[in-house]
């Protein structure tokens, strides 16, 4: 497990690397890139930063960048981390403890996701309105560091209401058509199997993924407001026919960055 002096070393790096914010966005497949939005950016890989982990998986790009967006001070990773990479929960989660010590208090998180909700088609973007963890870990299993937050943190309002609110109102103002629904957490690396679908539409899922999960119970634990959206990039598996590639999450997260970048923007620079 890690210590909190090596969460500090790693933020002390970045403070004086990048810089500091009080918002932070996680950029999940195929939606990298975004940083590019931002003036004044200061980047910095993840292999520089004392303790962290490195992204492996194809589409994301394994760096930190701090600039200007809206006004605002925003921090970006470009890539996250997955258990199925071999990494223990508290790396996966390791960036949002170290963005906590940086001041962040807004944490808006973004991932590809399979559409369980037959209403859904690929390139829709949904806003997450609460999770399901069937992938049979937590981040905050061990003991507990008093200085990030209580032994058992409340989950009833995992995604903030207010910053759902916000997300609704400027994707209608903007005419961008925006899903909602529940995300189910699996650990990966394969994709779900038909029956495994039809279980999660069952429990109340709308979509399917590998990630976001952990972090969001991480961010909630540290005390952050926390949004998430899925970009759906394929249906899954049972609900259409064929099978699913990582290529086509990362074809169809491609299509959808005009959208994504307006409504992503269009948050950040109404944010209080």
């Amino acid at each position: 497990m890690l210590k909190m002096e090596q969460y500090e070393r790693a933020a002390a790096y970045i403070n004086r690397a990048v810089g500091t914010a009080d918002t932070a966005i996680v950029l999940g497949s195929g939606l990298g890139g975004y940083e590019e939005a931002m003036t004044d950016v200061q980047t910095v890989p993840y292999s520089g930063i004392p303790e962290f982990p490195v992204s492996t998986v194809p589409g994301h790009a394994g760096r930190l960048s701090v600039g200007t967006l809206s006004s605002k001070r925003v921090m970006m990773m470009s890539g996250r981390f997955h258990s199925y990479e071999g990494y223990g929960m508290d790396e996966v989660t390791m960036p949002v403890r170290v963005m906590h010590l940086l001041g962040v208090r807004t944490l808006i998180l973004t991932n590809a996701a399979g559409g369980v909700n037959e209403l859904f088609s690929p390139g829709d973007l949904m806003l997450i309105t609460d999770y399901i963890n069937y992938s049979g870990k937590n981040p905050l299993i061990g003991p507990n560091l008093e200085a990030f937050g209580p032994r058992f943190p409340d989950m009833s309002r995992a995604y903030d209401v207010s910053l759902r609110d916000l997300a609704k109102k400027q994707a209608q103002s903007l005419g961008i058509p925006l899903k909602e629904g529940v995300y189910c957490c699996f650990s990966g690396p394969t994709y779900e199997t038909p029956a495994e679908v039809r279980m999660a539409r069952v429990l109340g899922a709308d979509a399917v993924g590998m990630s976001t999960v952990p972090e969001t119970m991480v961010a909630r634990h540290c005390g952050m407001r926390v949004m998430a959206i899925s970009t759906i990039t394929n249906m899954a598996a049972g609900i259409a026919d064929g099978s699913i590639s990582h290529d086509e999450v990362m074809q169809v997260s491609g299509q959808v960055k005009g959208s994504f970048t307006q409504l992503m923007n269009a948050i950040v620079s109404h944010l209080s």
